[in-house]
Formats: C-alpha cells, sequence, structure tokens
C-alpha cells in the first residue's frame, strides 16, 4: 500500500547537526510563514496597496507571534483544562516543543498579532486579514503533511486501500486523516481563495476572511468524522469531537462576514488616515 509504505520510511527528524535537531514539524512551519509572506507581497501588489516588503515582512513577525501563542493557549485552555488535566508545572503552558498546537487558536492569535502591527503602521486591518487568509492555506498543507509524518492525528480504521498502519495507532490500517486535511484546509481552500484573488479590482474586504472560515470550518467538521479525537477529551456530544465544536462557530461567523462584505463593499486598501 502506497501511504503505508511512505509513511514508514519518513522520519520525524529531517537532519541533525551535533545537539541540534530539526524536525519536519518545524520546517514546516517555517515554510508556511515564508509562503505565507510571498503570497501576501504579490497579492498586494497585483491589487496596487502600495506596501512595502518591510511592512508585509513585519505583519509576517507579528502573525508567527500571534500563532504560536495563540495556538498554545488554546490547546492548553480546550484540550487539556477542558479535559480536567493539569499541567505540572506553569511552565508547561510554553512547551511547544512537546506538541498540542490548536488552529483555531492559531487564528485567534495571528488576527491579534497582525492586527497590532497593522495600528502601528497604520495599515489597513480587514485588508491584511484577507490578504493572510490567501496565503494560510498553505501553512496548514505543510503542517498537516508534517503531523502525517509524526503519526499524530491519526484517523479512525478502515479498510481502504489507502489506510495506514501508524506507529502508535494499535497494529490495524486507518484514515489519513491529516491527508484529508492537508488537501481539503490546505490545497483546496488556497486554490479557491487565489482564483478569487485575481480578479482585480479586487473584492471587497472581508470576503476572502468570510470564505476562509466557512469552508475552513465545514471540512474540518467533516474530517472529524473519521479523525480519533484528542485520547484526553474523546467525544463530547455523541459523535461530536472538541474540534468539530469549535469549527461550528468558524462556519457561522465566516457566513456573517461574507454577508457583511456584501452588503458593506467597502473597497481593499493598503493605508488608512488616522
Amino acid at each position: 500500500m502506497f501511504l503505508d509504505d511512505l509513511y514508514h520510511m519518513l522520519d520525524p527528524v529531517a537532519f541533525s547537526l551535533g545537539p541540534l535537531t530539526v524536525r519536519w514539524y518545524g520546517i514546516a512551519y517555517l515554510l508556511g510563514f515564508i509562503c505565507a509572506g510571498i503570497v501576501m507581497w504579490r497579492t498586494q501588489r497585483r491589487w496596487k496597496l502600495g506596501l512595502s516588503v518591510d511592512d508585509v515582512f513585519s505583519i509576517v513577525i507579528g502573525v508567527v507571534f500571534g500563532i504560536i501563542i495563540g495556538a498554545r493557549l488554546f490547546y492548553v485552555i480546550f484540550y487539556i483544562w477542558g479535559a480536567g488535566l493539569s499541567l505540572s508545572s506553569p511552565l508547561e503552558i510554553f512547551a511547544t516543543w512537546e506538541g498540542g498546537m490548536s488552529f483555531h487558536g492559531g487564528l485567534v492569535g495571528a488576527v491579534i498579532g497582525g492586527s497590532l502591527v497593522c495600528r502601528h503602521y497604520g495599515i489597513s486591518i480587514p485588508t491584511i486579514c484577507d490578504l493572510g487568509v490567501i496565503g494560510a492555506p498553505l501553512g496548514l498543507f505543510f503542517g498537516r503533511c508534517a503531523n502525517f509524518v509524526n503519526g499524530e492525528l491519526w484517523g479512525k480504521e478502515t479498510d481502504l486501500p489507502w489506510g495506514v498502519m501508524f506507529e502508535t495507532g494499535g497494529g490495524v490500517y486507518r484514515h489519513p486523516s491529516q491527508l484529508y486535511e492537508a488537501v481539503l484546509e490546505g490545497l483546496v481552500i488556497f486554490a479557491v481563495l487565489y482564483v478569487m484573488s485575481r480578479r482585480v479590482p479586487p473584492r471587497p474586504q472581508g470576503t476572502f476572511m468570510g470564505t476562509f472560515l466557512a469552508l475552513y470550518g465545514v471540512f474540518r467538521f467533516l474530517v472529524e468524522f473519521v479523525r480519533v479525537p484528542d485520547a484526553q477529551l474523546g467525544y463530547l456530544f455523541g459523535p461530536i469531537t472538541m474540534g468539530q465544536l469549535l469549527s461550528l462557530p468558524l462556519v457561522i461567523l465566516g457566513v456573517v462576514v461574507l454577508v457583511g462584505a456584501h452588503r458593506l463593499a467597502r473597497p481593499q486598501t493598503g493605508y488608512v488616515d488616522g
């Protein structure tokens, strides 16, 4: 089986240099940020927003810090404390190298981190949100591929020909749900938003953010049906998982943002007055 053979050929460690160990997960984060920054820069140039390279770089740095902090905090709050568990030490909140990052928290952190930089430089926050989510799916793609390499977040048992027997999966073939998410949350959403972004003049502020939120929420909700929930949480309400519970508000919010974008019809802009 191709995917099963591929998984067992992969090593979570990309390379080591003395005491330094570089994992594919870290490389995935780096590639995601670089690709998102490139997409933001090229898109704003096509939209003729007039942002500088330094502006885009500063925003990406703010988003990076926001994602790391938000993703970790949400994981601790909803997936550790939410399961009635406790940390061995308060410093464990910052132990990102031990795993445990929440997309939903990363999204909130990215918006806050990017917004703080935008306010400092007088850049339109709604437009930057739209630019950011066009490139964000590429980061999701690399991240989910890294989850597959790490053999984590795997799916339920399956007899489908592309099932994978993960080392920690109990000796049975399972859905490679990480790759399902990589394709849907990553490649499909990116393709949709990229095609939408080709139109000049660009679509109104909020169009891309609303589309991203709605599509991600739907895709994540559906994939959760074949993905095994976190062991410490299990299922919350019947077949509903924490991932689905956190994704439903994204769908609703995405639709609300899309409706508002259509009604307000505010043009995309770079710098704002004041």
